[in-house]
């Protein structure tokens, strides 16, 4: 796909599914989302940089942890996106956080000025990611480290069909490079190539709990990164791509509900 488009995609995907997104995903990337901040290990008064930062998922645990003596930037492409996250801040007196939109690519930040770079779950939308972390590597002061969590390979995510299932009703693929960091060392290398040092990896397992069809497809479809193209689907063809989704996932059914396996990478690595 054209960069220019998978990022008009992207912006605009998930300005459609800003509003549902916390609701459907919170509990669900929990997993990631604790052994991030963990791995990340930030201390009191440290510079922070979250790239691809949501509605705060990461941002806001974070300046806990750095404190009022710290800091905390917050960048994403989805204007909508950085609406929310702002409204978060606010309401948590977080006066130490700073949002504002920005392609990953092109970080409008100075260079060695963070102490901790990440990136929870947002590398797999990038068109580029190498220039992702390069531009991470490059705000990072020396000794600085970064943290970078991915999913994983496509034959241990369960609810992969997904995308086919979309790109098939659309004229380009919604997330064409989404599995490609997931496989094998793909992170690592990429982390390597972009700059960074002593790069470890780990893996997790995890299962996405739903209570219900609804709630699988509520996931799917209105909080995920579809929800633009599903959008502009017609009912027939939402019921469809619905009955489709539900078919691939059924052998995860767990009584009303389902059990869908899921894997993320986590990456971690220093600027020397």
């Amino acid at each position: 796909m054209d960069e220019r488009l998978q990022r008009r995609v992207q912006r605009y995907g998930w300005d459609k599914s800003a509003a549902q997104y916390e609701g459907y995903w919170h509990q669900q990337l929990a997993p990631a989302l604790v052994r991030l901040r963990e791995l990340a290990n930030c201390q009191p008064g440290e510079r922070v940089l979250d790239v691809a930062c949501g509605t705060g998922l990461v941002s806001f645990p974070v300046a806990v942890d750095v404190g009022p003596n710290g800091s905390v930037l917050g960048v994403d492409l989805s204007e909508r996106m950085i609406e929310i996250v702002r409204a978060g801040a606010a309401e948590r007196g977080l006066l130490h956080t700073r949002f504002d939109r920005m392609d990953a690519e092109e970080l409008r930040v100075d260079d060695a000025s963070y102490d901790v770079a990440l990136c929870s779950l947002g590398l797999m939308y990038v068109p580029n990611p190498r220039q992702a972390l390069q531009e991470m590597h490059r705000a990072l002061a020396p000794g600085a480290r970064t943290v970078v969590s991915v999913w994983g390979q496509r034959d241990r995510c369960g609810w992969a069909e997904i995308f086919p299932i979309v790109d098939a009703r659309v004229a380009s693929e919604v997330c064409p490079m989404f599995y490609r960091l997931g496989g094998a060392e793909a992170l690592a290398w990429e982390m390597e190539a972009a700059g960074f040092t002593d790069v470890t990896i780990e893996r997790i397992e995890t299962r996405l709990m739903y209570v219900s069809p609804e709630d699988a497809c509520g996931a799917a479809f209105d909080g995920g990164p579809v929800a633009l193209a599903y959008s502009r689907f017609d009912e027939q063809v939402k019921s469809e791509v619905r009955a489709e989704y539900l078919a691939s996932i059924d052998a995860f059914r767990d009584g009303d509900g389902y059990a869908v396996p899921g894997e993320f990478v986590i990456g971690v690595g220093r600027k020397h």
